[in-house]
């Protein structure tokens, strides 16, 4: 397959400092591109138009706000304050993010939990002070993963005692919808942002052909499939994306709110096709802990969304939606309604 140019889920191109970027413009048509690192990745921002330059910075500096108010690892933010408090008055985008999570962690089965930070913090995936946590203490965290205990009325939010949001499974999928709610403020009719695992495009190319977005593979450092979009978002998770290992085994960042542990799934990535982002990044989260067959009948009940699955054995799977849209040299099998 030719290998052209294209934005690669999950994976950067430069390691940049925060808040170093490149930009190229063109005269009247004006195509801009600039990097930033904010929530502990590499983001890259596209936008071609008149307006180009001022919608990107303003969505850089969204995503900048965003990243300050919602970090669970930054003492300042928003997030921290209400876990240190044990609740209070929220904002509009925690709001959004809490029913969204909610909303989820129902459909979900309470696969997505996004009180799940008491684990994340145990595991030392925030410090990178990775340890394997003794069973006593794994139960005592899991008592606190429990988001039908919270009570939200909308504007305040009471927990329980001790417990703790994470919305690491959902922000940067709420920060590239927001992204393109800025570019189209700013007249960009066609654009792209890429926060790490999340690719969320705007319209088309300027040449009036979609944006190919290549899919990384998740045994590999390359892709191993392309998909072509026009207003969607493509989300993947996997295992590789981060993890770390002791005493010959591999543990990865992704935790199972029912066990406490890392994920133990038939799946060895998962990417969800949305025009709906926050909810795309939501859904590759659970969708990962389900396995591919109960990830094929979620996907089956709910509609709304597609699919790339590949299995731990080397299988790939697409949803019907995408057969004109998806891309790959290898076998894939086609999940039908």
């Amino acid at each position: 397959m030719r290998r052209p140019s294209l934005w690669l889920l999950g994976l950067g191109a430069l390691l940049l400092a925060a808040g170093c970027f490149w930009q190229s413009a063109a005269s009247r048509n004006q195509a801009v591109t600039k990097q930033l690192f904010a929530m502990d990745t590499l983001m890259d921002f596209t936008a071609h138009g008149k307006n180009a330059e001022a919608a990107v910075d303003a969505a850089m500096a969204e995503v900048q706000r965003l990243d300050a108010l919602l970090s669970a690892a930054n003492p300042a933010s928003e997030v921290s304050r209400l876990n240190g408090e044990g609740g209070g008055t929220v904002s509009e985008d925690t709001a959004a993010l809490l029913r969204l999570s909610l909303e989820t962690y129902g459909e979900t089965g309470g696969l997505f939990d996004c009180t799940v930070y008491p684990l994340v913090k145990l595991w030392g995936f925030p410090t990178q002070n990775y340890r394997v946590p003794a069973e006593a203490e794994l139960v005592s965290a899991l008592a606190l993963v429990n988001s039908s205990s919270l009570r939200f009325d909308g504007e305040t939010l009471q927990m329980e005692p001790d417990q703790e949001l994470d919305f690491g499974g959902v922000g940067k999928g709420y920060a590239a919808a927001r992204v393109m709610e800025i570019f189209r403020e700013h007249g960009v009719r066609s654009g792209m942002v890429s926060l790490g695992g999340n690719v969320q495009v705007l319209g088309q190319k300027p040449d009036k052909s979609p944006w190919r977005i290549g899919v990384r593979d998740p045994e590999g450092n390359g892709y191993f499939a392309v998909l072509s979009l026009e207003d969607k978002a493509a989300v993947t998770s996997g295992g590789y994306e981060r993890y770390f290992e002791a005493d010959g085994e591999t543990y990865i960042h992704i935790l199972d709110p029912r066990t406490g542990r890392p994920a133990e799934s038939d799946l060895l990535s998962v990417t969800v096709v949305s025009a709906d982002g926050a909810r795309a990044d939501a859904l590759s989260t659970a969708l990962f802990l389900m396995g591919q067959e109960n990830a094929a009948a979620f996907w089956r009940e709910q509609g709304g969304f597609d699919l790339v699955l590949v299995t731990v054995d080397r299988r790939i799977f697409i949803t019907e939606g995408l057969e004109d849209s998806f891309e790959a040299e290898e076998p894939y099998a086609v999940l039908r309604a």
